[in-house]
C-alpha cells in the first residue's frame, strides 16, 4: 500500500490509472485475438475489468459474432467509458477555475450596501504561485468590495507564502480577511498574513461597514472554533457573515445571530462520481454525509451556508467533476414580499 501511495504522489493518479486502462485493454485484445485457447470466462473477465475497447477491437479483427459476447463487450464499453469520461475532465475543466457569480439577498442587508460584491476563495493547497496570479488579474478586473479566505494553505516547504503573496495583490475597497483551516499551521499563516495585511479572523469579528458585521471562527478540527464569541460585538439586526473553514460547526454550534455563512473544506468530494462527492459518505471529512458538499445548505437554525468546491489541489489529487472555484457575491436588500 505504501508503494502504491509513493507512486500516486510521485506520478499523479490519471496518469496511473491511464497507464493501468492501456495495459487492461492491450492484454484484453491479446485475449481476443491469440490463436491459443483461451478460457471464455477470462475472456469476458478482462473485458468487464476495464478491457471493453481491447475486447471491442479484437472482436472486429478476429470477426467474433457471438450474439451474447458481443452483449458482454458492449457493456464493458460502457464500464471502460466512465473513467475515460472522469479522467478527460480531470484534464480539462478540473484544472480551469471558474468564476461563480451568486446574487444574494436579505431583508436585514443595508440598502445603502445594494451591489456590494464579496469574493470567497477557500482551500488553496498546492496552487501555483503563476495560477494565483491569474486570479488575481482576473478579480482586479470584477471591482471586488471585500475578499474573504476559507483557510487551508500548502505549509511544506513555505509554498504558502507565495499564495499569500499573489492574494495580496487583489485590490479591494474594504480589506481582505481570513480564517485559518484543519491542513494550516495557524501561528505561521498568521504570521504572513499580518506580513502581506490580511486581517485575521480567529473567533472575531468587526465592523465592516454601517449595518454590515463580518465575523471567523477557529478551525472545527484543530482548535476551538466559538461563533458566540466571533459574533459577540454585533449589534441586533445588522447582517452578519461568519466564515467558517468547515461548515459543520453551523450544526453544533448556535447560528441564530448570523444571516449567511461561508465554508469550504469539503473539496465537494474532489474526486465526484459525475459531480456526486462520493468520497464524503465515508465520515472523514465531514460527519453529515454530503450535506455541505457544494452549494448552498442550511445550519441546524436555519441559517443558508454556502460551500464552495475551494480553488486548489490536495497535493496529487486532480479535481473530477468538482471544479476549483472562485465564487463572487453581489449583495442587495430583499424587499418584504419577494421572493
Amino acid at each position: 500500500m505504501r508503494f502504491i501511495f509513493n507512486a500516486i504522489i510521485h506520478f499523479g493518479i490519471i496518469a496511473l490509472f491511464s497507464i493501468f486502462l492501456v495495459v487492461v485493454n492491450a492484454f484484453t485484445f491479446f485475449l481476443y485475438t491469440t490463436k491459443k485457447r483461451v478460457n471464455r470466462n477470462v475472456q469476458i473477465f478482462f473485458a468487464l475489468a476495464f478491457g471493453g475497447i481491447g475486447a471491442f477491437v479484437g472482436m472486429c479483427v478476429t470477426k467474433q459474432k457471438t450474439r451474447s459476447l458481443k452483449i458482454i463487450v458492449a457493456i464493458s464499453i460502457l464500464i471502460v467509458l466512465i473513467p475515460i469520461a472522469h479522467i478527460a475532465h480531470g484534464l480539462t475543466l478540473g484544472r480551469s477555475i471558474r468564476y461563480v457569480e451568486i446574487e444574494f439577498r436579505a431583508e436585514n442587508w443595508p440598502t445603502a450596501l445594494n451591489g456590494y460584491r464579496i469574493a470567497f476563495m477557500t482551500d488553496f493547497h498546492v496552487i501555483t504561485d503563476d495560477s494565483m496570479r491569474r486570479v488575481a488579474a482576473e478579480l482586479n478586473n470584477r471591482n471586488l468590495d471585500l475578499l474573504l479566505l476559507g483557510g487551508d494553505f500548502c505549509m511544506r516547504h513555505d509554498h504558502y507564502r507565495g499564495t499569500i503573496r499573489e492574494i495580496s495583490q487583489i485590490n479591494t475597497t474594504d480589506g481582505i480577511f481570513g480564517v485559518a483551516g484543519n491542513h494550516d499551521n495557524y501561528q505561521r499563516l498568521f504570521r504572513a498574513k499580518e506580513q502581506y495585511g490580511i486581517t485575521l479572523l480567529d473567533n472575531s469579528g468587526l465592523h465592516i461597514r454601517d449595518g454590515f458585521y463580518l465575523a471567523g471562527v477557529q478551525d472545527l478540527m484543530r482548535r476551538r472554533p466559538c461563533i458566540k464569541t466571533a459574533m459577540a460585538n454585533a449589534n441586533t439586526n445588522e447582517f452578519a457573515l461568519l466564515v467558517s473553514h468547515n461548515p459543520d460547526v453551523s450544526m453544533q454550534q448556535s447560528t441564530a445571530e448570523v444571516d449567511l455563512i461561508l465554508a469550504g473544506h469539503t473539496h465537494n468530494g474532489q474526486i465526484a462520481f459525475f459531480g456526486f462527492p462520493v468520497y464524503l459518505l465515508r465520515g472523514s471529512i465531514t460527519e453529515y454525509g454530503t450535506r455541505f458538499g457544494y452549494g448552498f445548505a442550511y445550519s441546524a437554525d436555519g441559517v443558508p451556508v454556502f460551500t464552495s468546491s475551494g480553488i486548489g489541489v490536495y497535493y496529487a489529487l486532480p479535481r473530477i467533476f468538482a471544479r476549483p472555484e472562485v465564487v463572487i457575491f453581489t449583495m442587495y436588500t430583499e424587499m418584504s414580499g419577494e421572493s
